[in-house]
């Protein structure tokens, strides 16, 4: 038998150490970790939401999208990016079904270096029967919270984009 198979009682000890140390890491994250914690929250208010708009044929992210471009203006791809904290790539992977689905489309821009982004009348009105599912949604979810503690947590969340908007306050 190869004597590389076994381990000395000090390696074995090391080893169980470094396990221990590895399973109080991955607690400490579970438990403590506000980007971990918020993304696992994020999932499962998306599928919340998700739920709640199924019978309207859109997903949340959709939604979303469709009422960052609900005004009357024209938005570039970097516009929409900013307003909802989203990188250029992922925000272009998901207009692409909302153009083939013909709710948003392609519009001149000023900049003509750059696309510009708007509602059709087809999204507008794919908009308007999904917000009911979404209000009663959004209602629902007040109403489990309560309004008090429905208000400190979208304070708490206003905080935290703010904080993020500054990364070099990582570094320190």
């Amino acid at each position: 038998m190869n004597e590389n198979h076994f381990m000395s009682n000090e390696q074995h000890s090391i080893d169980s150490t470094s396990a221990h140390n590895n399973m109080a890491s991955i607690d400490k994250i579970n438990k403590e970790c506000c980007c971990f914690n918020l993304r696992k929250v994020s999932r499962a208010i998306t599928q919340y939401y998700d739920h709640a708009l199924d019978s309207s044929g859109l997903r949340i992210t959709q939604f979303t999208l469709l009422v960052a471009l609900a005004s009357t203006k024209a938005k570039t791809l970097t516009e929409i990016a900013e307003s909802l904290v989203m990188d250029r790539t992922t925000l272009t992977r998901n207009l692409k079904p909302l153009e083939k689905m013909e709710l948003i489309s392609t519009v001149p821009s000023i900049d003509r270096r750059s696309k510009a982004y708007a509602l059709t009348d087809k999204g507008r009105e794919v908009f308007q029967k999904a917000f009911p599912h979404w209000e009663k949604a959004q209602n629902n979810m007040v109403k489990i919270l309560g309004d008090e503690k429905y208000a400190s947590i979208m304070a708490d969340l206003d905080n935290l984009l703010e904080l993020s908007q500054y990364p070099k306050d990582f570094d320190n």
